[in-house]
């Protein structure tokens, strides 16, 4: 299995077939185990083997498949598959801090990744500094002997920042601190986390891995001390796991994640491109455009795009003039959706918190999704000019 290209492992890894020996993965929907005697259900709560299992908050045959299965793709020892992206960061982040320490962190984040950092960590004796991600030198002067993480998304949700995670790591390791990235936008299919540095790799896998929007999933993957020493005790206490049948419907999701994603990716450039210099906008974001700041970063550019119309009537009048996308706060899915973090995603910031993010009132994010890309482009232009009328 470690000779397969990514491909094929997201379609056979971590595979646990029952006595029946199915071809599509069993749903375990149990929410617990019987054992054959009273000494078994002893032996197995002092230590359960690897394909052994005592309550579904714990873990899950279902469950254990996705989680082998993303960690192989991703390149990591081992994972635990969460609730909701947002639990995933949550369990990455709090199960290993206390009182006293710090962490460093990109301010450019989603909405509820700011809010455990800002609200819920420091409630709690965290200290966080915030630094512009795109500016080594201030991770550099941020970084500090006492620090016990840093925290990032790799591609920055709205505005498409793209961080050195290298760089990054580099600093954050010559301390001991631990580097735990949120991955989202590059996806699993265009992902160099562990290659690049980090430590810990977290996703919501709502987002490209579902890829169709059916359910919240969230994965925390890293080394099997960091999953099994750190993480599953602090999950398994506080309730955040997923559910046998989302994670089946997750590995149904990385069976074709790959095409999928490739094919958003392909449609994401050839719309950016069509899209420069459009009069209605005033800046088009996509990494995978030669004139992105951070395109040596990430070439292949993901699914999302940044389109700012300058104000808020001109992009709620381009949302309401789309055909084809869909308007919900979504992304990676197979139908495309446009945004306007400013009044959902990121709503609860200050005006002055927004602006210094990035996030104007003209900006729309919009995730590309499987339709045909002449349609979505004709669609995009569309409503571009309704927006400019």
């Amino acid at each position: 299995m470690s000779n397969w290209n990514k491909r094929t492992k997201a379609v056979h890894s971590g595979t646990r077939r029952s006595q029946y020996n199915e071809v599509s993965e069993a749903i375990f929907m149990t929410q617990g185990f019987v054992y054959d005697t009273a000494e078994d259900a002893e032996a197995r709560f002092l230590k359960a083997g690897d394909d052994e299992f005592i309550y579904a908050r714990y873990g899950n045959p279902t469950v254990a498949m996705f989680e082998e299965r993303i960690a192989t793709m991703e390149g990591g020892e081992d994972a635990f598959a969460t609730a909701s992206g947002m639990a995933a960061v949550n369990g990455a982040l709090t199960s290993m801090l206390k009182a006293g320490d710090h962490v460093v962190s990109s301010r450019a984040l989603f909405g509820s990744c700011l809010y455990i950092l800002e609200e819920i960590l420091t409630r709690y004796g965290v200290e966080v500094t915030f630094v512009d991600g795109t500016n080594i030198e201030e991770w550099a002067a941020a970084i500090r002997s006492e620090t016990k993480a840093v925290f990032f998304e790799t591609v920055s949700n709205p505005t498409l920042e793209v961080i050195d995670t290298k760089s990054v790591a580099e600093l954050a390791h010559a301390v001991g601190a631990t580097v735990i990235v949120d991955n989202v936008f590059a996806t699993p299919v265009f992902t160099t986390a562990f290659e690049d540095g980090a430590d810990v790799v977290v996703y919501s896998a709502t987002k490209h891995i579902d890829g169709q929007g059916r359910a919240l999933g969230g994965v925390i993957i890293g080394t099997r001390e960091f999953i099994r020493g750190t993480v599953e005790p602090y999950m398994k206490h506080t309730g955040g796991s997923m559910s046998p049948f989302h994670a089946w419907m997750m590995l149904k999701g990385l069976e074709t994640i790959d095409l999928r994603v490739r094919a958003q990716a392909q449609s994401a450039l050839a719309i950016a491109e069509a899209l420069k210099g459009h009069d209605a906008l005033t800046s088009v974001a996509y990494p995978g455009l030669a004139d992105h700041p951070q395109n040596a970063l990430m070439p292949d550019g993901g699914t999302v795009l940044a389109l700012d119309l300058g104000d808020q009537t001109s992009a709620f009048k381009f949302l309401n003039a789309l055909s084809i996308a869909v308007i919900s706060n979504n992304l990676g899915d197979a139908k495309s959706i446009a945004t306007h973090p400013a009044t959902t995603t990121h709503q609860r910031l200050s005006e002055d918190q927004r602006g210094a993010l990035g996030i104007g009132p003209g900006l729309v994010r919009f995730s590309v999704g499987l339709e045909d890309e002449d349609d979505l482009i004709a669609d995009i232009q569309n409503a571009l000019n309704v927006a400019k009328s």
